[in-house]
Protein backbone atom coordinates (compact mmCIF):
# COMPACT_ATOMS: atom_id res chain seq x y z
CA UNK A 1 0.00 0.00 0.00
CA UNK A 2 2.48 2.31 1.13
CA UNK A 3 4.62 1.48 -2.89
CA UNK A 4 1.32 2.67 -4.22
CA UNK A 5 0.89 5.31 -2.28
CA UNK A 6 4.45 7.12 -3.65
CA UNK A 7 3.79 6.00 -6.74
CA UNK A 8 0.32 8.02 -6.94
CA UNK A 9 2.75 10.92 -5.56
CA UNK A 10 5.61 10.26 -8.13
CA UNK A 11 2.62 10.52 -10.92
CA UNK A 12 1.46 13.50 -9.48
CA UNK A 13 4.49 15.24 -9.19
CA UNK A 14 5.70 13.97 -12.67
CA UNK A 15 2.02 15.11 -13.94
CA UNK A 16 2.62 18.67 -12.15
CA UNK A 17 5.95 19.37 -13.07
CA UNK A 18 5.03 21.61 -15.88
CA UNK A 19 3.61 23.75 -12.78
CA UNK A 20 4.68 26.13 -10.01
CA UNK A 21 2.41 27.61 -7.68
CA UNK A 22 -0.54 27.07 -10.38
CA UNK A 23 1.14 28.56 -13.63
CA UNK A 24 2.61 26.59 -16.60
CA UNK A 25 6.31 26.37 -16.39
CA UNK A 26 6.74 27.78 -19.49
CA UNK A 27 5.62 31.15 -18.30
CA UNK A 28 8.62 31.38 -16.06
CA UNK A 29 10.72 30.16 -19.09
CA UNK A 30 9.22 32.75 -20.90
CA UNK A 31 10.08 35.35 -18.17
CA UNK A 32 13.47 33.69 -17.47
CA UNK A 33 14.25 35.13 -21.00
CA UNK A 34 13.03 38.13 -21.16
CA UNK A 35 15.41 39.03 -18.29
CA UNK A 36 17.82 37.73 -19.60
CA UNK A 37 17.22 39.85 -22.85
CA UNK A 38 16.44 42.93 -20.60
CA UNK A 39 20.21 42.16 -18.91
CA UNK A 40 21.86 41.88 -22.34
CA UNK A 41 22.97 45.57 -22.36
CA UNK A 42 24.36 45.41 -18.91
CA UNK A 43 26.63 42.59 -19.76
CA UNK A 44 27.88 42.67 -23.37
CA UNK A 45 29.81 45.56 -25.49
CA UNK A 46 27.32 47.90 -27.24
CA UNK A 47 28.35 46.08 -30.44
CA UNK A 48 27.11 42.90 -29.36
CA UNK A 49 24.15 45.16 -28.27
CA UNK A 50 23.65 46.24 -31.70
CA UNK A 51 24.41 42.72 -33.47
CA UNK A 52 21.15 41.40 -30.47
CA UNK A 53 19.12 44.45 -32.33
CA UNK A 54 19.70 43.11 -35.78
CA UNK A 55 19.19 39.67 -34.55
CA UNK A 56 16.00 40.34 -32.89
CA UNK A 57 14.76 42.15 -35.92
CA UNK A 58 15.63 39.48 -38.03
CA UNK A 59 13.79 36.93 -35.78
CA UNK A 60 10.77 39.52 -36.60
CA UNK A 61 11.64 38.98 -40.28
CA UNK A 62 11.39 35.14 -40.03
CA UNK A 63 7.65 35.42 -37.52
CA UNK A 64 6.05 37.99 -40.18
CA UNK A 65 7.01 34.92 -42.91
CA UNK A 66 6.30 31.96 -41.48
CA UNK A 67 2.59 33.90 -40.12
CA UNK A 68 1.45 33.59 -43.57
CA UNK A 69 3.30 30.87 -45.09
CA UNK A 70 3.58 28.26 -42.22
CA UNK A 71 0.41 28.70 -41.23
CA UNK A 72 -2.39 28.88 -43.99
CA UNK A 73 0.77 27.21 -46.84
CA UNK A 74 0.89 30.52 -48.71
CA UNK A 75 4.35 29.65 -49.45
CA UNK A 76 6.05 33.08 -50.10
CA UNK A 77 9.39 34.18 -51.61
CA UNK A 78 8.85 37.52 -51.84
CA UNK A 79 8.27 38.46 -47.82
CA UNK A 80 11.62 41.23 -47.94
CA UNK A 81 9.25 42.99 -50.84
CA UNK A 82 7.55 44.20 -47.32
CA UNK A 83 10.40 44.55 -45.26
CA UNK A 84 11.63 47.18 -48.08
CA UNK A 85 8.60 48.84 -48.40
CA UNK A 86 8.18 49.85 -44.36
CA UNK A 87 11.89 50.76 -44.30
CA UNK A 88 12.40 52.36 -47.19
CA UNK A 89 9.06 54.86 -46.72
CA UNK A 90 9.48 55.98 -43.42
CA UNK A 91 13.51 56.67 -44.45
CA UNK A 92 12.50 58.35 -47.21
CA UNK A 93 9.94 60.87 -45.20
CA UNK A 94 12.57 61.14 -42.49
CA UNK A 95 15.33 62.29 -45.25
CA UNK A 96 13.32 63.92 -47.48
CA UNK A 97 10.63 65.87 -45.61
CA UNK A 98 11.75 65.33 -42.03
CA UNK A 99 8.73 63.68 -41.13
CA UNK A 100 9.60 62.45 -37.65
CA UNK A 101 10.04 58.56 -37.74
CA UNK A 102 7.16 57.60 -35.72
CA UNK A 103 5.03 59.11 -38.31
CA UNK A 104 7.23 57.20 -41.02
CA UNK A 105 7.16 54.37 -39.23
CA UNK A 106 3.21 54.30 -39.43
CA UNK A 107 2.96 54.96 -42.53
CA UNK A 108 5.57 52.46 -43.61
CA UNK A 109 3.41 50.19 -41.89
CA UNK A 110 0.01 51.20 -43.42
CA UNK A 111 2.18 50.99 -47.42
CA UNK A 112 3.76 47.59 -46.57
CA UNK A 113 -0.17 46.20 -45.39
CA UNK A 114 -1.62 47.39 -48.93
CA UNK A 115 1.10 46.07 -50.47
CA UNK A 116 0.02 42.92 -49.10
CA UNK A 117 -3.64 42.98 -50.11
CA UNK A 118 -2.83 44.06 -53.53
CA UNK A 119 -0.25 41.17 -53.37
CA UNK A 120 -2.98 38.54 -51.56
CA UNK A 121 -5.42 39.37 -53.89
CA UNK A 122 -3.99 37.84 -57.28
CA UNK A 123 -2.59 34.89 -55.72
CA UNK A 124 -5.70 33.30 -54.51
CA UNK A 125 -5.88 32.33 -58.29
CA UNK A 126 -2.79 30.38 -57.76
CA UNK A 127 -0.86 27.90 -55.58
CA UNK A 128 2.24 25.45 -54.93
CA UNK A 129 4.95 26.73 -56.80
CA UNK A 130 3.60 28.62 -59.26
CA UNK A 131 2.27 30.96 -56.23
CA UNK A 132 6.31 30.96 -54.67
CA UNK A 133 7.19 32.49 -58.06
CA UNK A 134 4.53 34.82 -58.16
CA UNK A 135 5.58 36.27 -54.88
CA UNK A 136 9.35 36.05 -55.57
CA UNK A 137 9.25 38.59 -58.74
CA UNK A 138 7.77 41.46 -57.01
CA UNK A 139 11.13 41.93 -54.89
CA UNK A 140 13.16 41.60 -57.55
CA UNK A 141 11.40 44.09 -59.62
CA UNK A 142 11.47 46.75 -57.06
CA UNK A 143 15.14 45.88 -56.56
CA UNK A 144 15.64 46.66 -60.46
CA UNK A 145 13.43 50.27 -59.73
CA UNK A 146 15.75 50.87 -56.68
CA UNK A 147 19.19 50.61 -58.99
CA UNK A 148 17.54 52.28 -61.65
CA UNK A 149 16.72 55.53 -59.59
CA UNK A 150 19.70 56.07 -57.53
CA UNK A 151 19.35 59.14 -56.98
CA UNK A 152 16.63 58.80 -54.87
CA UNK A 153 17.04 54.94 -53.12
CA UNK A 154 20.65 55.46 -53.49
CA UNK A 155 21.26 52.17 -55.84
CA UNK A 156 23.02 49.38 -54.03
CA UNK A 157 24.39 50.80 -51.05
CA UNK A 158 20.43 52.01 -50.27
CA UNK A 159 19.80 54.65 -47.65
CA UNK A 160 21.53 55.97 -44.34
CA UNK A 161 21.60 58.54 -41.20
CA UNK A 162 17.97 58.09 -40.88
CA UNK A 163 17.25 59.87 -37.44
CA UNK A 164 16.57 57.70 -34.38
CA UNK A 165 13.81 57.09 -32.83
CA UNK A 166 15.09 57.77 -29.94
CA UNK A 167 18.15 60.15 -30.11
CA UNK A 168 19.74 59.47 -25.97
CA UNK A 169 22.49 61.64 -26.79
CA UNK A 170 25.53 59.58 -26.99
CA UNK A 171 26.35 56.74 -29.05
CA UNK A 172 26.55 54.41 -26.27
CA UNK A 173 22.96 55.38 -24.87
CA UNK A 174 21.25 55.42 -28.14
CA UNK A 175 22.38 51.91 -29.10
CA UNK A 176 21.04 50.75 -25.60
CA UNK A 177 17.87 52.94 -25.99
CA UNK A 178 17.24 51.22 -29.19
CA UNK A 179 18.08 48.07 -28.12
CA UNK A 180 14.67 48.10 -25.63
CA UNK A 181 12.57 49.59 -28.32
CA UNK A 182 13.50 46.95 -30.56
CA UNK A 183 12.99 44.02 -27.39
CA UNK A 184 9.53 46.04 -26.72
CA UNK A 185 8.93 45.35 -30.53
CA UNK A 186 9.69 41.56 -30.70
CA UNK A 187 7.26 41.42 -28.07
CA UNK A 188 4.58 42.93 -29.05
CA UNK A 189 5.10 41.25 -32.61
CA UNK A 190 5.46 37.48 -30.83
CA UNK A 191 2.52 38.44 -28.32
CA UNK A 192 0.18 39.43 -31.40
CA UNK A 193 1.28 36.34 -33.56
CA UNK A 194 0.96 34.23 -30.72
CA UNK A 195 -2.68 35.30 -29.69
CA UNK A 196 -3.70 34.97 -33.46
CA UNK A 197 -2.41 31.81 -34.22
CA UNK A 198 -3.37 30.14 -31.16
CA UNK A 199 -7.52 31.60 -31.38
CA UNK A 200 -9.86 30.25 -33.44
CA UNK A 201 -8.70 32.31 -36.24
CA UNK A 202 -5.23 30.35 -35.71
CA UNK A 203 -6.82 27.00 -36.03
CA UNK A 204 -9.47 28.22 -39.33
CA UNK A 205 -5.33 29.14 -40.56
CA UNK A 206 -4.30 25.50 -40.49
CA UNK A 207 -7.27 23.74 -41.54
CA UNK A 208 -6.94 25.87 -44.97
CA UNK A 209 -3.20 25.12 -45.14
CA UNK A 210 -4.68 21.18 -44.59
CA UNK A 211 -7.68 21.50 -47.40
CA UNK A 212 -9.44 23.97 -48.18
CA UNK A 213 -12.52 22.24 -49.62
CA UNK A 214 -12.91 21.20 -46.01
CA UNK A 215 -13.11 24.67 -45.02
CA UNK A 216 -15.85 25.75 -47.85
CA UNK A 217 -17.84 22.52 -46.96
CA UNK A 218 -19.16 24.00 -43.37
CA UNK A 219 -19.42 27.52 -44.40
CA UNK A 220 -16.35 29.33 -44.18
CA UNK A 221 -14.66 31.26 -46.87
CA UNK A 222 -11.00 30.07 -47.35
CA UNK A 223 -9.95 33.24 -49.29
CA UNK A 224 -10.75 35.80 -46.61
CA UNK A 225 -8.60 34.31 -43.84
CA UNK A 226 -5.77 33.67 -46.80
CA UNK A 227 -6.06 37.24 -47.25
CA UNK A 228 -6.00 38.23 -43.83
CA UNK A 229 -3.33 36.46 -43.09
CA UNK A 230 -1.39 38.24 -45.82
CA UNK A 231 -1.99 41.47 -45.03
CA UNK A 232 -1.33 40.98 -40.89
CA UNK A 233 1.99 39.43 -41.83
CA UNK A 234 2.77 42.20 -44.88
CA UNK A 235 2.11 44.85 -42.00
CA UNK A 236 4.72 43.08 -39.46
CA UNK A 237 7.37 42.97 -42.21
CA UNK A 238 6.91 46.37 -42.64
CA UNK A 239 6.44 47.25 -39.07
CA UNK A 240 9.86 45.58 -38.42
CA UNK A 241 11.98 47.06 -41.37
CA UNK A 242 10.57 50.36 -40.58
CA UNK A 243 11.83 50.28 -37.31
CA UNK A 244 15.17 48.46 -38.04
CA UNK A 245 16.38 51.28 -40.19
CA UNK A 246 15.91 54.25 -37.12
CA UNK A 247 18.49 51.98 -35.01
CA UNK A 248 22.20 52.33 -35.50
CA UNK A 249 22.16 48.69 -36.65
CA UNK A 250 19.81 49.25 -39.71
CA UNK A 251 19.37 51.39 -42.65
CA UNK A 252 17.48 51.19 -45.84
CA UNK A 253 20.07 49.21 -48.28
CA UNK A 254 19.02 46.13 -50.40
CA UNK A 255 21.47 44.27 -48.77
CA UNK A 256 19.68 44.22 -45.20
CA UNK A 257 16.17 44.36 -46.36
CA UNK A 258 15.48 43.11 -50.14
CA UNK A 259 17.89 41.04 -51.53
CA UNK A 260 17.41 37.39 -52.69
CA UNK A 261 19.71 36.39 -49.63
CA UNK A 262 17.80 37.61 -46.92
CA UNK A 263 14.68 35.67 -48.37
CA UNK A 264 16.64 32.72 -48.61
CA UNK A 265 17.95 33.02 -44.74
CA UNK A 266 14.40 33.81 -43.59
CA UNK A 267 13.41 30.37 -45.58
CA UNK A 268 16.28 28.40 -43.59
CA UNK A 269 15.04 29.77 -40.45
CA UNK A 270 11.51 29.58 -40.42
CA UNK A 271 11.88 25.98 -42.02
CA UNK A 272 15.02 24.39 -39.57
CA UNK A 273 13.25 26.40 -36.88
CA UNK A 274 9.92 24.24 -37.41
CA UNK A 275 7.66 25.14 -40.36
CA UNK A 276 4.11 26.71 -38.96
CA UNK A 277 5.50 27.49 -35.31
CA UNK A 278 6.33 30.86 -33.72
CA UNK A 279 8.56 29.12 -31.44
CA UNK A 280 10.54 27.37 -33.96
CA UNK A 281 10.29 30.59 -36.22
CA UNK A 282 12.30 32.10 -33.00
CA UNK A 283 14.45 29.55 -32.80
CA UNK A 284 15.26 29.32 -35.89
CA UNK A 285 15.99 32.80 -36.28
CA UNK A 286 18.37 33.29 -33.78
CA UNK A 287 19.75 30.07 -35.13
CA UNK A 288 20.69 31.25 -38.34
CA UNK A 289 21.64 34.55 -37.43
CA UNK A 290 24.32 34.08 -34.41
CA UNK A 291 25.16 30.84 -36.48
CA UNK A 292 26.10 32.80 -39.28
CA UNK A 293 27.91 35.29 -36.89
CA UNK A 294 29.98 32.90 -34.72
CA UNK A 295 31.38 30.67 -38.24
CA UNK A 296 32.75 34.23 -39.72
CA UNK A 297 34.61 34.28 -36.15
CA UNK A 298 36.26 31.25 -36.24
CA UNK A 299 39.97 31.35 -37.05
CA UNK A 300 40.70 27.71 -36.92
CA UNK A 301 42.86 26.80 -39.66
CA UNK A 302 40.91 23.21 -41.71
CA UNK A 303 43.88 20.65 -42.53
CA UNK A 304 44.50 19.85 -45.90
CA UNK A 305 42.89 22.52 -48.05
CA UNK A 306 44.62 25.09 -45.52
CA UNK A 307 41.90 27.82 -45.19
CA UNK A 308 40.39 29.53 -41.86
CA UNK A 309 36.69 28.37 -41.19
CA UNK A 310 35.76 32.42 -41.19
CA UNK A 311 36.70 32.83 -44.27
CA UNK A 312 34.43 30.04 -45.93
CA UNK A 313 32.01 30.42 -43.06
CA UNK A 314 29.00 30.39 -45.36
CA UNK A 315 30.06 27.48 -47.48
CA UNK A 316 30.30 25.05 -44.34
CA UNK A 317 27.22 26.94 -42.33
CA UNK A 318 24.83 25.81 -45.39
CA UNK A 319 26.55 22.95 -45.51
CA UNK A 320 25.53 22.15 -41.91
CA UNK A 321 22.13 23.16 -42.54
CA UNK A 322 21.68 21.33 -45.61
CA UNK A 323 22.78 18.13 -42.99
CA UNK A 324 19.98 19.40 -40.45
CA UNK A 325 16.98 19.45 -43.48
CA UNK A 326 18.03 16.08 -44.31
CA UNK A 327 17.84 14.32 -40.95
CA UNK A 328 15.50 17.00 -38.89
CA UNK A 329 13.17 17.66 -42.05
CA UNK A 330 9.90 18.28 -39.31
CA UNK A 331 12.31 21.10 -37.85
CA UNK A 332 14.09 21.32 -34.59
CA UNK A 333 11.67 22.09 -32.32
CA UNK A 334 9.20 19.61 -33.40
CA UNK A 335 11.86 17.05 -33.34
CA UNK A 336 12.36 18.04 -29.92
CA UNK A 337 8.96 18.06 -29.04
CA UNK A 338 8.54 14.16 -29.93
CA UNK A 339 11.60 12.89 -28.54
CA UNK A 340 10.58 14.25 -25.59
CA UNK A 341 7.00 12.85 -25.95
CA UNK A 342 8.96 9.17 -26.41
CA UNK A 343 10.51 9.57 -23.40
CA UNK A 344 7.88 10.73 -21.35
CA UNK A 345 6.08 7.86 -22.68
CA UNK A 346 8.85 5.42 -21.85
CA UNK A 347 9.12 6.99 -18.92
CA UNK A 348 5.33 6.15 -17.75
CA UNK A 349 5.81 2.55 -18.89
CA UNK A 350 8.64 2.12 -16.37
CA UNK A 351 6.77 3.73 -13.40
CA UNK A 352 5.12 -0.09 -12.63
CA UNK A 353 8.77 -1.81 -12.91
CA UNK A 354 9.95 0.52 -10.29
CA UNK A 355 6.97 -0.34 -7.97
CA UNK A 356 7.81 -3.68 -8.24
CA UNK A 357 11.71 -3.39 -7.26
CA UNK A 358 10.56 -2.01 -4.26
CA UNK A 359 10.02 1.70 -5.02
CA UNK A 360 13.14 2.21 -6.35
CA UNK A 361 13.91 4.77 -9.40
CA UNK A 362 16.94 4.99 -12.23
CA UNK A 363 19.76 6.66 -11.32
CA UNK A 364 19.32 9.46 -13.84
CA UNK A 365 15.71 9.92 -13.01
CA UNK A 366 16.35 13.78 -11.92
CA UNK A 367 18.04 14.04 -14.96
CA UNK A 368 14.98 12.80 -16.80
CA UNK A 369 12.89 15.00 -15.37
CA UNK A 370 14.71 18.32 -16.15
CA UNK A 371 14.85 17.49 -19.72
CA UNK A 372 11.21 16.34 -19.79
CA UNK A 373 10.40 20.07 -18.32
CA UNK A 374 12.36 21.37 -21.10
CA UNK A 375 10.48 19.17 -23.26
CA UNK A 376 7.22 19.68 -21.79
CA UNK A 377 7.99 23.32 -22.27
CA UNK A 378 8.72 23.10 -26.50
CA UNK A 379 5.18 20.60 -26.16
CA UNK A 380 2.64 23.37 -25.06
CA UNK A 381 4.71 26.10 -27.20
CA UNK A 382 4.49 24.09 -30.03
CA UNK A 383 0.62 22.85 -29.57
CA UNK A 384 -0.40 26.17 -28.84
CA UNK A 385 0.94 27.18 -32.21
CA UNK A 386 -0.81 24.62 -33.86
Amino acid sequence: MSNESSLAERVTERLSIATLTGLPIRYYIAVLAFISLALFPSVFPVLTVLQMVAALYFVMFVISWDFVSGYTGQVSFGHTLFFAIGGYATTLLNLEYGVAPAVGVVVGVALAAIAGLLLSLPALRIEGHYLALFTLLPPLILLQVFQMYRDTFGGSQGLRNAEPLIDAGDFVATANASYYLTLAAFVLVFGVTWVITRSDTGAIFTAVKESEDAVTSVGINPNKFKVYAFVVSAAIGGFAGALFVHTPAGSASPSQLLELSVMIEILLAGIIGGFGTITGAVVGGFLIYWGLEWFSRLDWTIPVIDVTVGSIHNLLFFTLLLLMLLYLSEGLVPWLTEKGTQLRTRNRDDEPNAVADGGRTSENRTLHRCYESCVELLDQFTNDDR
